[in-house]
């Protein structure tokens, strides 16, 4: 039987969403958190968000906030789904971000085995860079395997096997961690392309 080439539910957004999840110890908690979002079809609009957590742990205040050209989609984001991965859940700071405006975004390098992103803001520049690349490859999560429980999620994947963030030219501490995924052996920094959240369960998050 041929797959229903339209696939039933509500799409809540769409874009990109590269990440990296960094470690100094494969046992204990993340050292650096960002998340990176372009995203081109949501409720709230399009635009950029950039979480930057350089102390997940929460006890430096100053040290996490969320730069964006949208602030209601980002808080859209951030609380509906980010907040849901599995790096971000349960950290109370995620609800109290602090949100500011950015002034600019571009990709850097592209060069097929690395892929940066610049942002711009008052006072900081902050550059994220995946490097030695791994071949593209497409998922299909349905929800019982997605973040919220709720959404059917299709993306295209690259793995980084090596991958830093800068802030003002400082960079943060960490390195990549292996990281199973739906049985798949996959990384903890990696490129998450033509990504496309659909509701399949509930009702759609709507945060102001």
């Amino acid at each position: 039987m041929i797959a229903d080439p339209y696939p039933s539910g509500t799409v809540d957004w769409t874009g990109e969403n590269p990440v990296m999840y960094l470690k100094d110890d494969p046992d204990g908690d993340w050292a650096s958190l960002l998340c990176f979002f372009r995203v081109t079809w949501s409720p709230h609009g399009v635009g950029h968000a950039c979480v930057v957590l350089q102390d997940p742990s929460g006890t430096r205040a100053d040290a996490n906030l969320c730069l964006t050209d949208n602030e209601p989609m980002a808080r859209y984001l951030v609380e509906g789904f980010m907040a849901h991965f599995a790096a971000f859940r349960g950290r109370e700071l995620v609800r109290t971000l602090p949100y500011r405006p950015l002034t600019a975004v571009s990709r850097g390098a592209h060069t097929g085995t690395r892929y940066a992103e610049c942002i711009s803001a008052p006072g900081m520049a902050v550059e994220l860079v995946w490097d030695r690349l791994g071949a593209p490859y497409a998922v299909d999560m349905p929800p019982s395997l997605t973040a919220t429980g709720r959404h059917q999620m299709y993306s295209v994947i690259v793995d980084s096997d090596e991958a830093w963030c800068t802030v003002n030219g400082r960079r943060l501490p960490g390195r990549v961690m292996p990281r199973p995924v739906a049985g798949r052996e996959s990384r903890s920094a990696f490129l998450a392309f033509s990504e496309t959240w659909i509701l399949k369960l509930g009702k759609t998050y709507a945060f102001e």
